[in-house]
């Protein structure tokens, strides 16, 4: 059957008839299309659409597509030339046609023989249709390339491959004693087609493939011409001895490529040893593949032809074996000379491409696993251009993917492909252009959704749709109306978009590398000059001063003891369990001018700041995200949905939450775990007078200075920033800044012992200070390991492991003594700090006013509006704290009316003792030892039992707020 019949058979044969004659129910959609139950899928809903007037099929369920001949050699199960005689049945008697021989064309009339040109390239043609209807009609032939795996139904007729047969050409030629006879021998003779030694046809038993200069070659002169036939053996023949070569060209000159159209449509080509290789990968989807005479048969007209049309990759699958990678490195040679990148494809050893598709058992999937596996081959002389590897022969060979069949996917090589300015990804196969967008966003790593688009630059034609990449059904979905819209085949555009996905996997993990490497550029950030200040401030022995110091010279007035404190927790996130801060005061205070001091301070890589937090957020954070960090939350308002999950945090070290979710493979439900590591230093602020007793009791509470002395240091710092000597401070508290962040970079999470730690009492009147014993040992760590760099790093090792650690010394006890005692006894009273003060100043009034007034005073009574005028405090902030002194009985309530009326009833002695923490003094001159002792023999609870001032207590105490008391009693008197 010529190709002209074939073509004539797939218009005229109905496919509608066809299908409704084997039973198929055809429903009509549209104007042009029917649909039908998918025949080669099993379904319930039609989705297979036939197309009349171009007498194609396509079912967007499966992928199936094709014409009449496709549609009845799949149903009818049939080999492709009973599909043949099939379609000839189906089209009736008149398309029987029995095409002219050659032996007729020869025969016949004279002229055939006297237009030949000089060349003899009409006599070639002649061969090569010879050839070609001689493999169309011989079972034997087809049933060869078969058992190769070259059973495409246009592979014979696109190639026009042939078959010589037992006697060739030879066999059919006149009688060599007529003239036509012995002029036809002469000429074949002359071509090489015909012996001169026997007369018999040169390629007889072999499988012809004609090399055809291709129209659009660099060659204009080679256009149509048949430049060289490749004959390979496939019948067995007595005459023919066993030492006889399998593979057959014309003596001519090895010129022309084979399949010279693939290179004008890609910029990446494989290059194949031989033409079955090469027909290997066509018939497998790989269209872009040329193939060279044997593995020394790279010839110049392949450098010309690949030169010419611009190739710029070309993959070499020559066979896997010693010849094979010689042959390959020496193409690889003169490619490299031409500019052009060589990549080898490796095999198994001493298998080729065409037995490595046949032993996979899916030539699509392990031709395609070999291609991505491909390795760059490097110049002889030199590296490639962003390549360190050696060249192919310099190196050991690499191990290649076995099978499919028994491997898991191997690593990508790298996919070609680019970034636009506008971002979006771009990778060019062919005429076609795809196009992702939105792929950055993706960042988790089992979700891919993604815009995609691909365009045929040659025809316009294109596809858009957003979808997931990781979900099989959206993807072949796509890809079945892609192939559609485009009119290409299937298994193409499946390969692209599994490029694609490659590409966009690579663009994740060029990302994530990218994100590791910031973060560990940012977590090294300490060097030279930088490094020497910061050891020179660590190593400071008024380290405490210095830090109170260099925060009063960034502009933050007063709350010396808060601001050291929030340091010292801030550092104790190195430990294993942090402390954690909650600043408590009413609006516009200065509360989170508190906290963004001391935040300012620490590295940014090492803390995580947010306005609020929903109930469920802390479980879904990166495993070790927030390990050994600050978590700074602006208002503990915005954290109420999460305290239970802050709580558990800080008290755990660690969240562990089970979440159930959908397989994206099976649909089904699954449960998943979400882990969240600590430790995590806490650090918040708050307005509101009733926090959460559970969060409260686990937190240092720092408390603002809302003095009006305070408010006016506040405004002259304010109106000194905005002069010359405020400009320059300014840029002296960048300095500052940095120095404090690189001397936090350079604390070690070392271990801390306290050799002194069973000599330390604590108040135990109530359960709570379970926890506020904690804290205090805890902060005494906190400024030991602050002062680490002070310290002599000792070492020990338990069960083979070494740990290091640091060992406090008594002058830390001493400043934890010195800042406990304002932070753990507001902790440990009964009311909040701004009610103790309150009933602080209404005690002083009420004693003055009485005198004024020779009353008693609990016999006086007051109003809110004679607070308000003798104190200056807002009515709100009077009606909160007033009804907490009214319920705490404190103070008493009278209505008269609509007048509230109070008297106080606290005497302003006993009702203080709670709000100071009952800590031990330490006693240098007593062999180191604490001075200690029953509780009910030691000294009344009071500021000067909080212990021995430190040498650091005046300069301390020289940046405390204005218009704060120092309580004479705070300091101890030495013996």
């Amino acid at each position: 059957m010529t190709p002209e019949e074939l073509e004539r058979l797939k218009r005229e044969v109905s496919l509608v008839t066809v299908a409704e004659s084997q039973g198929h129910k055809l429903k009509r959609q549209g104007k042009d299309s029917y649909v039908c139950l998918c025949p080669f899928h099993q379904e319930k809903t039609p989705s297979c659409v036939i197309t009349p007037s171009k007498n194609l099929y396509h079912c967007f369920g499966c992928g199936a597509a094709g014409s009449v001949l496709d549609w009845v050699q799949k149903t009818e199960r049939l080999t492709y030339p009973q599909t043949l005689i099939r379609l000839r049945e189906l089209a009736g008697p008149a398309a029987v046609a029995q095409p002219p021989s050659l032996a007729a064309a020869v025969e016949s009339p004279r002229q055939n023989l006297t237009d030949l040109d000089d060349d003899g390239q009409a006599l070639l043609h002649q061969v090569v249709d010879f050839y070609h209807q001689n493999l169309l009609e011989s079972m034997e032939g087809q049933e060869w390339l078969a058992l190769r795996g070259l059973h495409h139904p246009e592979l014979i007729t696109h190639f026009r491959l042939g078959l010589a047969g037992t006697h060739g050409v030879a066999g059919v030629l006149p009688s060599p004693h007529s003239n036509a006879g012995k002029a036809l021998r002469s000429r074949l003779t002359a071509l090489g087609v015909v012996r001169e030694s026997n007369r018999q046809d040169h390629f007889r038993g072999c499988l012809v493939v004609p090399v055809v200069g291709w129209s659009e070659s660099h060659d204009v002169a080679a256009r149509g011409r048949v430049l060289q036939l490749y004959g390979r053996r496939t019948m067995a023949d007595h005459k023919i001895k066993l030492t006889s070569p399998k593979h057959l060209y014309l003596p001519s000159p090895l010129v022309g490529v084979w399949n010279e159209q693939a290179l004008a449509t890609s910029g990446e080509v494989i290059l194949c040893e031989a033409l079955i290789d090469a027909m290997t990968f066509w018939c497998a989807g790989y269209r872009n593949v040329i193939a060279a005479y044997g593995v020394n048969g790279f010839t110049a007209s392949h450098l010309a032809a690949l030169t010419y049309h611009g190739v710029k990759r070309v993959l070499v699958a020559f066979d896997r074996d010693a010849a094979g990678d010689s042959g390959a490195e020496l193409v690889a040679q003169a490619l490299h000379g031409a500019g052009i990148e060589a990549w080898r494809v490796r095999f198994p050893q001493a298998l080729d491409a065409n037995s490595y598709a046949l032993k996979s058992g899916n030539a699509e999937k392990a031709l395609g696993l070999a291609l991505e596996q491909a390795v760059r081959m490097a110049p002889a002389t030199q590296p490639a251009p962003g390549e360190n590897a050696p060249s192919l022969a310099a190196r050991p060979a690499p191990q290649p993917a076995p099978l499919p069949a028994a491997v898991a996917p191997a690593a990508a090589t790298p996919v070609a492909c680019e970034v636009t300015p506008a971002g979006e990804l771009l990778l060019r196969s062919g005429p076609r252009v795809w196009r992702v967008r939105g792929w950055q966003k993706n960042t988790l790593a089992e979700v891919m959704k993604v815009n995609v688009q691909v365009l045929d630059e040659s025809t316009g034609a294109f596809h858009v749709d957003s979808f997931d990449m990781y979900h099989a059904k959206q993807r072949q979905a796509y890809v079945s109306t892609a192939a559609s819209e485009l009119a290409c085949e299937v298994t193409v555009i499946k390969r692209e978009c599994g490029r694609v996905l490659l590409a966009l996997e690579q663009k994740q993990d060029e990302q994530r590398q990218a994100a590791d490497t910031a973060q560990e550029s940012v977590a090294v950030t300490v060097s030279g000059d930088d490094e020497q200040a910061a050891l020179e401030l660590l190593k400071s022995p008024d380290l405490a001063e210095r830090i109170v110091a260099d925060l009063a010279a960034c502009g933050v007035v007063g709350e010396s003891s808060n601001l050291l404190t929030g340091y010292l927790a801030a550092t104790s996130r190195k430990l294993d369990r942090p402390l954690a801060v909650l600043i408590q005061s009413s609006s516009a205070a200065g509360k989170s001018s508190l906290m963004d001091a001391v935040l300012g301070l620490i590295p940014e890589e090492e803390r995580v700041r947010y306005s609020a937090m929903t109930g469920q957020s802390l479980y879904y954070l990166g495993e070790t995200s927030l390990q050994h960090k600050i978590l700074a939350i602006a208002e503990e308002e915005g954290v109420r949905q999460a305290a239970y999950a802050l709580k558990l945090l800080q008290s755990d070290g660690e969240l562990k939450i089970a979440s159930t979710g959908k397989d994206e493979q099976s649909g089904e439900l699954v449960t998943r775990e979400y882990n969240v590591q600590g430790p995590v230093m806490l650090m918040l602020t708050t307005t509101a007078s009733d926090v959460d007793e559970e969060l409260l009791n686990r937190c240092l509470v720092l408390t603002v200075n809302e003095s009006r002395e305070q408010t006016q240091a506040i405004h002259a710092q304010q109106r000194r920033a905005q002069t010359l000597e405020g400009l320059l401070a300014s840029s002296e508290k960048q300095y500052l800044t940095t120095l404090h962040q690189n001397a936090q970079r350079l604390l070690r999470p070392l271990k801390v012992v306290n050799p002194f730690a069973e000599q330390l009492t604590f108040l135990s009147d109530k359960t709570r200070t379970r926890r506020d014993h904690m804290k205090y040992l805890t902060l005494i760590q906190a400024v030991a390991l602050l002062h680490q760099y002070q310290r002599e790093v000792k070492k020990t090792t338990h069960r083979g492991q070494t740990i290091e650690y640091i060992e406090v010394r008594k002058s830390d006890i001493r400043l934890a003594n010195q800042l406990a005692h304002e932070v753990l006894g507001r902790t440990l009273d009964e009311m909040p700090p701004q009610s103790r003060k309150l009933l602080i100043l209404l005690y002083g009034w009420v004693q003055d006013t009485a005198r004024q007034q020779a009353v008693k005073p609990d016999e006086l009574h007051f109003t809110r509006r004679n607070v308000r005028r003798a104190l200056g405090w807002g009515d709100t902030q009077l009606k909160i704290h007033l009804g907490r002194l009214v319920e705490l009985e404190y103070l008493l309530l009278h209505r008269r009316g609509l007048t509230h009326e109070y008297q106080l009833l606290w005497d302003g002695g006993s009702g203080e003792e709670s709000h100071l923490c009952g800590l031990l003094n330490v006693d240098d001159n007593e062999g180191g030892a604490f001075r200690s002792g029953p509780e009910d023999k030691r000294a009344g609870i009071s500021r000067g039992m909080v212990g021995s001032q430190s040498d650091s207590h005046n300069t301390l105490s020289a940046h405390v707020a204005q218009g704060q008391e120092e309580n004479p009693a705070g300091k101890t008197k030495t013996q």
